[in-house]
This record gives structure tokens, C-alpha cells and sequence, in this order.
């Protein structure tokens, strides 16, 4: 009696276990932004040799955001779950007197799901180079959430929408 008692209670244990495997999300990836460039253009800036952050921005940045990423902006910055910014960085050339787009050196993405991502402030960050699907972020947190925690005031977004 005592035997089957242990099996039922390992069973159950068991079944927990999977269940709460299965309950968890299957990644913490931050998927590809597909259709980005059709959301609202939030704002463009370029970063020029002299800025701290020449060697790893510098370009021309332009800032897209979905639906519920407007609603963070214009709220003034409490992004709810499902908020996701993009943020396009291009080569910056200099053309006939004029700064002019060149290559996609990254398409940076964040997005915003407050279980998912709590570690990295409710936000999910991942960068893809060039053209390309590759991902080129390792560590969120130190590579992306660790400079944006300055930012906590604004849900973590460094970008301000100008209606």
C-alpha cells in the first residue's frame, strides 16, 4: 500500500513538473519585425564622429513603433505588453553636400512583455545585422538593458515621439 502511495504522489509530482515546463514560453527570443517600416516613424537622428557612442551607433537612426508602442509615447512613457520599437541604424555617407543613407548595419528590436522579460525591465532586446535575420545580441543585459536602465523614468526607451 505504502509503494502505490509513493508512485501516486511521484506521479502527480511528475505531472506538475510537466505541466510547469510546458507553461513556461517555449524562447525568450525576440522575433524579426516583420512589416516594420509600414508602423509610425517615431523620429531620425544621426550620430556623427565625436558622439561617446560613434563606434557602435554611428548612422543615421531611424525609430519605428507598432500600435501599442504609440500608446507608451503619447502616454509619455508606460508602454504596455505588446509594445515593440524598432530601431532601423544605417550607414551615414556623405553625398553631394548632403548626409545619405547607405547599408543597414542593424535593425535593433524591443519588445515589451513585463513577464517575459522582467529581468531586462519588462523589455525583450535583440538587434539583427545588416539585412540579414542573424542575431547579433548575447547577453540582453549587458549588452542593451544595462544602458537603457538610465532611462527607467521613460519605461526604459531613450526615443520621446514629437506629434
Amino acid at each position: 500500500m505504502r509503494a502505490v502511495r509513493i508512485s501516486v504522489v511521484l506521479a502527480a509530482l511528475c505531472l506538475v513538473a510537466v505541466t510547469m515546463v510546458r507553461s513556461q514560453p517555449a524562447t525568450q527570443q525576440v522575433p524579426y519585425p516583420e512589416g516594420y517600416r509600414q508602423w509610425t516613424h517615431v523620429k531620425s537622428m544621426v550620430i556623427q564622429q565625436g558622439h561617446p557612442l560613434y563606434d557602435a551607433f554611428g548612422g543615421i537612426h531611424h525609430i519605428y513603433a507598432n500600435a501599442q508602442a504609440m500608446q507608451g509615447y503619447r502616454s509619455g512613457g508606460k508602454f504596455p505588453d505588446g509594445a515593440v520599437i524598432v530601431f532601423d541604424l544605417l550607414e551615414a555617407r556623405s553625398e553631394g553636400g548632403a548626409l545619405v543613407e547607405g547599408q543597414r548595419k542593424v535593425v535593433g528590436v524591443m519588445v515589451k512583455d513585463s513577464r517575459r522579460y522582467a529581468q531586462t525591465g519588462g523589455w525583450g532586446f535583440e538587434g539583427f545585422k545588416g539585412d540579414t535575420r542573424e542575431r547579433v545580441v548575447t547577453d540582453a543585459k549587458s549588452q542593451c538593458f544595462d544602458c537603457h536602465a538610465a532611462q527607467k523614468a521613460t519605461d526604459y526607451v531613450f526615443s520621446r515621439y514629437r506629434p
